[in-house]
This record gives C-alpha cells, sequence and structure tokens, in this order.
C-alpha cells in the first residue's frame, strides 16, 4: 500500500513567496555588466564595418567617435579598438545600471517592511 499521509495545504502566501523572491532577486552586477558590454562591443563592431564596407554609409559620421574613443578610427584595425570601447563603455553602463537597480529594490523592501512593522506595532498597540 502507498503512504497516504495527508501533507497540510501551502497557504497562497507561501505559494507566492518563492515566485516574489525569484522575481526581485539582486542582478549580478558583473554578468549583467559583461553582457550589456558584449553587445555594445558587437553594435561598434557592426556599425564599423557597416560603413567600410557599404558605399552609401560612408556620409555616416562614424570618425567623429575618434573625439571620445582613443585610437579609434573608421578601418580594419578600427573595428577592434572601436569593440574595446564598446565593450568596456557598455560594461561601466551594465554594472550601473545593475547596482542603482539593486540598490533601488533594497531600499523599497527597507520602506516596505518598515511601513509594515509600524502598521503591524500600531494594531497591537490599539489592542491594549
Amino acid at each position: 500500500m502507498a503512504n497516504t499521509t495527508m501533507r497540510p495545504q501551502p497557504s497562497p502566501e507561501e505559494q507566492l513567496l518563492p515566485t516574489i523572491e525569484q522575481a526581485f532577486s539582486r542582478v549580478h552586477k558583473a554578468a549583467f555588466g559583461a553582457a550589456v558590454g558584449a553587445a555594445g562591443a558587437l553594435v561598434m563592431g557592426s556599425l564599423t564595418l557597416i560603413v567600410l564596407l557599404r558605399p552609401a554609409a560612408a556620409n555616416f559620421p562614424l570618425h567623429l567617435m575618434n573625439e571620445y574613443f582613443a585610437g579609434y578610427s573608421v578601418s580594419w584595425p578600427g573595428v577592434f579598438v572601436g569593440m574595446a570601447w564598446g565593450f568596456a563603455v557598455a560594461f561601466v553602463a551594465g554594472w550601473f545600471l545593475a547596482f542603482c537597480r539593486n540598490l533601488s529594490v533594497a531600499v523599497s523592501a527597507f520602506f516596505i517592511r518598515t511601513r509594515a512593522e509600524i502598521e503591524q506595532t500600531r494594531t497591537f498597540l490599539d489592542h491594549i
């Protein structure tokens, strides 16, 4: 015979808790920065290649990026320099975005918990 012990059903709050924890979990800053950095490198390299290979795109003022990225030029070596700069800039932007998101979630959770504790204390004191 199978073991037919009755387990208590979890409450709706207990069922929802893992989903909420997953939705508001911390974002790994370095991993997010690397992902955004890889996308930035691909964009910068692709833009440079498009300007190099398509004569119609020759009027696109991509050479102005040399003002911001040292060593960059619209040339074959510039593709790799642009990709390196694209990765670096996008990595920093992605890391900072993950940092700000984690900070805002932590501050929001702190205020929500504090408000709930104050409300619980207030309700307790009202009954005394």
